[in-house]
């Protein structure tokens, strides 16, 4: 069988990225070094260890670093695209892929050339939704490029309608292009780029709604790789930030709403200066007039970015400052879920640790979150949000005794006198 695959091979014409640059052969262990090109395994470990080299074959420049990380996308790449090209497949599939590879590299030639790209953009979307093989070809034929090249353009003339759409249908191209962990490929490469980023802030902030959900997916995806949100925070901040508080508003579209939750979660999640725009963007306000309706999975979310928020000083105020903060926070304890509960607990104890005033004590008191903390005290076993609560009620626990409802069991417990 190995002997067969070395024949095949042999006789098929590979991409030019899938050969080694030492060897110019397929690479079947291909890995990364620190200049970014990748080489088959073997191959770069006899350079580096075996003749003692120390630079990069392709770019000759100085390594220092000479670890090399697995390419996963690459490697699962040619696997495709040899399944793909065998002749086994080739007899037991129908032709259909073939003419759609023929017709991709059409309209890809028409991308570069005619002013009329949003249909042929669409039908460029249609041809990569029949699955993987398609997807590759499309990168190996350079559609990448052509996609930035259309998505930079909306940063030259915005007000130009044609171009603002075939921007938006460039997205929906783009969201179906995978984006992993282990995607070390052009595809986040493109995403990286400054301009890229200024682009979809536009699309954010301006675009249609299906352009939008398409930005936001693949923001989604960037979220669940090690991606710098830098460039985001600090030069779209305030705008973006609005601009997927309102998707996350979106009562129509749940999906919408909960790509853009998870998406906030991790940028807020990457740097304080992240959190203090989003407050200026009135983050705050809109979450807590979001809670009281929202599902599980959604609340969740909500009181996790709630979290975040007040573990910044202008955050906390903008918490108390609203008036349903406390009551909206206090009716999800013990009502949704552990996590909410958990989540519930720390913010009241970042609160109350910050900001104890008598009026947010009180409002505590009102609206029933002293009651369900007690409940959690008498809860058996050690715990680090039993211990939150028992640290709130040994600070104020002085002022919640004054009302008669407060357990006399409690002021004994914690040596409290009540006036």
């Amino acid at each position: 069988m190995e002997m067969e695959r070395s024949n095949l091979d042999s006789e098929m014409e590979f991409p030019q990225d899938f050969r080694c640059p030492i060897s110019m052969e397929l690479m079947k262990e291909p890995v990364i070094i620190s200049t970014g090109v990748t080489y088959e395994r073997k191959n770069i470990e006899k350079w580096f260890f075996g003749y003692k080299k120390k630079t990069c074959p392709a770019t000759m420049q100085n390594i220092e670093n000479f670890s090399v990380t697995p390419n996963h996308t690459l490697k699962r790449l040619i696997l495709v695209w040899q399944n793909s090209h065998s002749p086994s497949s080739s007899s037991s599939s129908s032709p259909l892929p073939s003419y759609k590879r023929d017709e991709m590299v059409s309209l890809l030639k028409v991308l570069g050339s005619s002013p009329f790209k949003v249909n042929s953009l669409k039908k460029l979307k249609e041809i990569i939704e029949l699955g993987d093989e398609m997807k590759l070809d499309f990168i190996i034929l350079g559609g990448l490029d052509v996609l930035f090249n259309l998505i930079v353009q909306i940063l030259v003339d915005c007000s130009d309608f044609m171009v603002f759409r075939a921007c938006e249908e460039a997205f929906g191209v783009l969201q179906h292009l995978p984006i992993s962990e282990q995607d070390d490929g052009k595809v986040i490469e493109l995403l990286s780029k400054p301009e890229c980023m200024k682009s979809m802030s536009i699309i954010l902030q301006r675009g249609s709604k299906d352009a939008r959900v398409y930005t936001i997916t693949i923001l989604k995806k960037l979220a669940k790789s090690d991606f710098d949100w830098t460039v985001i925070v600090n030069e779209q901040g305030i705008g973006m930030f609005k601009s997927m508080l309102e998707l996350a508003s979106d009562e129509i579209s749940m999906k919408a709403s909960s790509s853009a939750l998870q998406v906030l979660i991790k940028i807020l999640d990457s740097s304080k200066k992240s959190r203090s725009r989003a407050i200026e963007a009135g983050a705050m306000c809109t979450l807590i007039e979001l809670l009281p309706d929202s599902n599980r999975s959604k609340c969740e979310k909500i009181l996790q970015i709630i979290k975040l928020l007040c573990e910044c000083a202008d955050g906390r105020v903008a918490f108390i400052e609203h008036r349903l903060g406390i009551g909206a926070v206090s009716k999800k304890l013990f009502n949704v879920s552990e996590m909410t509960s958990k989540l519930c607990v720390k913010i009241f104890s970042l609160i109350c640790s910050f900001h104890p005033t008598e009026k947010v004590l009180e409002e505590m008191m009102i609206y029933g979150a002293v009651k369900k903390l007690v409940v959690l005290l008498h809860m058996s076993g050690p715990s680090s949000m039993k211990n939150k609560v028992l640290d709130m009620f040994k600070k104020h626990g002085n002022l919640w005794s004054r009302y008669p409802c407060f357990p006399s069991e409690l002021k004994e417990y914690l040596c409290l006198h009540g006036r």
